[in-house]
């Protein structure tokens, strides 16, 4: 099982959920972050006045998946992601040792 991390502009989170629907096995966890990457933030003009804002807005879809089905994950999200402007995002791919279904007690890959 490996756990893919989806961190991307917030405006494309109904698009990469709907692409990731279409997979028909992917459940999702989706968190609202602040982060900024190689841009170091954004530079902004409010009435006249010019700020710089560090932390940027975006939205981190996390997913644990079977690892035949990793490649298809991140080449989902990272084709609905992608706008080819700096800022788009990232995706971080971590292996799962453990998964654990409470309602059922089912374990390893059964449990996702």
């Amino acid at each position: 099982m490996k756990k893919v991390e989806a961190v991307f502009r917030p405006g494309k989170l109904e698009d990469v959920r709907g692409a990731l629907d279409t997979l028909e096995r992917i459940g999702m966890t989706v968190f609202e972050v602040k982060g900024h990457g190689i841009q170091g933030g954004l530079t902004q003009h409010w009435r006249g006045e010019e700020y710089h804002v560090s932390l940027v807005p975006k939205v981190m879809v996390m997913a644990v998946v079977h690892d035949h089905e990793v490649q298809e994950t991140i080449e989902t999200i990272a084709s609905v992601a992608r706008t080819g402007v700096m800022g788009d995002g990232k995706i971080f791919v971590a292996p799962t040792e453990q998964a654990l279904r409470i309602r059922t007690g089912e374990s390893g890959p059964q449990a996702i």
